[in-house]
């Protein structure tokens, strides 16, 4: 398949490289590298964000040059990066235009004209790499800086289960290129806001256990008395998740249509994309995403006897 998606890109002239809203690491590192890739092969190539890029992916090589937009700019093709359907990008004009999907999520559906779609990779970024060596662009230290970046945040810095010596691999290779592991890792888990800092007293505020199963939230009022944004609230789950003998831990934000946002992660004994799904998200193994109606005690206790159910099976089995 990464065959036909190089023919393609060889085909056309003028492309744009897109991925979910919100995006996480692997969304923006994979688009930025992406498009630095598709330069290098003498296409035009824009990079557009629904929502922009979050702060601490700012400082990126390239991240400067993405286009906030609610639509598209005149292309030959678009290229969506670890999305399930044109919809997860909010970007509006999508419908007309020629699609290539890359993406590694077991939730990855074929919505485009091409898809590749590998859930063996644990980052978008490897394929991303994968394309840019077998189409012979040289990867410098601006796109090793992104991909590296990318990895590191969706392996949960090579902590989620899956992460293995072919991660490790790719992740010395790019080390090698030129990218600062370091300078990598600091911007990321060092560059938070004061209000994050007090978005995450509350949500560790309002912890609940059962068993090893623990959930936090944070409601609408509390980010908007904090001044939060929404990439505060990523990685708040995590915190929930260090707790010794938790193996899986929610994560529910309330938005502003008072529906809730669900993140789910797992410690790998518990299949949390399995549980996604159910509601109508996705995602990885040990890491996924729903939304749901409220009011909280309805959407806590959906997810909650969800997990119970995907709980069992395991034990079953």
């Amino acid at each position: 398949m990464l065959d036909r998606v190089l023919r393609e890109i060889r085909g056309r002239r003028r492309f744009v490289v897109t991925s979910h809203a919100r995006p996480d690491g692997d969304g923006i590192g994979s688009a930025l590298a992406c498009g630095q890739i598709l330069r290098h092969m003498g296409k035009e190539a824009d990079v557009v964000m629904h929502d922009g890029v979050p702060r601490i992916y700012q400082s990126l090589p390239f991240a400067d040059r993405v286009i906030r937009s609610e639509g598209v700019p005149h292309n030959d093709a678009v290229i969506v990066l670890e999305c399930d359907s044109i919809k997860r990008t909010l970007l509006k004009g999508l419908e007309g235009c020629f699609l290539i999907s890359i993406d590694h999520h077991v939730s990855g559906r074929n919505f485009a004209h091409v898809n590749w779609i590998d859930s063996s990779a644990m980052a978008t970024a490897e394929l991303v790499y994968r394309m840019a060596r077998l189409a012979g662009v040289p990867v410098d230290a601006d796109i090793a800086t992104c991909l590296y970046t990318a990895l590191m945040t969706d392996t949960g810095s090579f902590m989620f289960e899956g992460t293995n010596e072919h991660t490790f691999a790719i992740a010395r290779e790019l080390a090698l290129a030129g990218a600062d592991p370091a300078h990598c890792a600091r911007n990321i888990y060092f560059g938070h806001s004061t209000a994050k800092l007090r978005l995450l007293g509350a949500a560790l505020t309002n912890l609940h256990r059962e068993g090893s199963l623990a959930w936090i939230w944070v409601t609408q009022e509390q980010m908007e008395r904090f001044g939060a944004r929404e990439e505060d609230c990523e990685g708040l789950v995590n915190y929930a998740l260090s707790i010794g003998d938790v193996q899986v831990a929610v994560f529910f934000r309330e938005l502003s249509d008072r529906r809730w946002r669900v993140s789910l992660r797992s410690k790998g004994e518990v299949n949390v994309s399995a549980v996604a799904e159910h509601f109508g998200g996705g995602g990885h193994k040990c890491a996924s995403g729903c939304s749901l109606e409220g009011p909280l005690s309805v959407a806590v206790a959906s997810v909650v006897e969800r997990l119970r159910t995907e709980k069992a099976t395991v034990n079953a089995t």
